[in-house]
């Protein structure tokens, strides 16, 4: 059996695992796992980790670890991001989660989770030339700009030329401006004019940086919106990957669940239940970042950070 290797993305909002193995294409994926723990819960208020949001993520990695054992991975990368960053007392929980996972947990810089976001999410995809990457998390959003040159599979050659991470999230918005049940218009109006002037004030004029050959959206506010858009009746990753999204379609997918209350998200086909409280604000920075660059469209990515770490995995003996 050829090695298997794992990697788990702690984010904010979910924990993500990825178990791979070689193929003749570069990586398949044997097993993937998205878990809705919220450990970001409150952070943006209180800078602490909530007592029930690390239980809950401590149970699934303890899970994970059950998995990466069944399936005899000999090697495992895993890192936390934002929500391990902002809080107090972030390292006494990642000593605990890093026990339940079997695995040391890096708690990454937002240069190094986007530079991970950026070589991940263009694995398996034929997009070539100058690109933008975008990737919401539930605490934070990495934008890069890069180059990609090769074939779309996982060795391709990627290239970064400017990268940041910015302190908005789905899950971050979403808690700062409790929008209700229905979110009430006036507050997705103060959402969107933060939004808007977090974007400005990093950069004023993205257009002058040049010409882009593709715009790719990461995670899952991404993916879960092109699921809606598709209309799939359950999550198909691979009609998800490689996907195009036009702008429009993205805005009026956003302005009908800001209209559905909390229930009703819950209900629709193709929608993790535990992302259904915050795919509203998740939507208007998705499309607040497409207004923000002038593009028509997006290809939807369903890898990311993880698969950046399952490159770096397999490159390392």
């Amino acid at each position: 059996m050829s090695e298997r290797v794992g990697a788990v993305d702690l984010g904010t909002n979910s924990v993500l695992l990825t178990i791979a193995e070689p193929a003749v294409s570069g990586l398949r994926a044997v097993l993937e796992r998205a878990t809705v723990t919220r450990l970001g819960q409150g952070v943006d208020q209180t800078r602490r980790l909530h007592p029930d949001a690390c239980a809950r993520t401590l149970a699934c990695l303890q899970d994970y670890r059950r998995e990466l054992d069944a399936l005899c991975v000999t090697r495992v990368a895993a890192v936390g991001t934002s929500a391990l960053r902002d809080a107090e007392f972030g390292a006494e929980f990642r000593a605990q989660a890093s026990a339940a996972l079997g695995t040391e947990i890096e708690v990454i810089s937002g240069p190094r989770e986007a530079a991970l976001s950026f070589a991940g999410a263009l694995s398996g995809l034929p997009e070539r030339g100058r690109i933008f990457v975008f990737d919401i998390g539930g605490g934070s959003t990495e934008l890069v700009w890069g180059a990609a040159a090769g074939d779309g599979s996982e060795s391709a050659r990627t290239s970064i030329e400017r990268s940041t991470s910015l302190d908005v999230g789905s899950v971050r918005l979403h808690e700062r401006f409790g929008i209700g049940d229905p979110p009430r218009p006036g507050a997705l109006a103060d959402m969107r004019i933060f939004v808007r002037a977090t974007l400005q004030g990093y950069l004023p004029d993205p257009e002058a940086l040049g010409p882009l050959d593709a715009v790719v959206g990461v995670a899952g506010t991404v993916t879960s919106l092109t699921a809606l858009c598709l209309g799939l009746t359950h999550y198909q990753p691979e009609r998800v990957h490689g996907a195009h999204m036009n702008r429009l379609a993205l805005r009026a997918l956003a302005a009908r669940l800001a209209a559905l209350p909390l229930i009703e998200r819950e209900r629709l086909p193709g929608l993790d239940k535990g992302r259904a409280d915050v795919i509203v604000s998740g939507a208007l920075l998705c499309t607040e970042v497409l207004d923000w660059l002038g593009a028509d469209e997006l290809v939807a990515s369903d890898r990311g950070v993880r698969w950046g770490l399952l490159q770096e995995l397999t490159r390392t003996p």
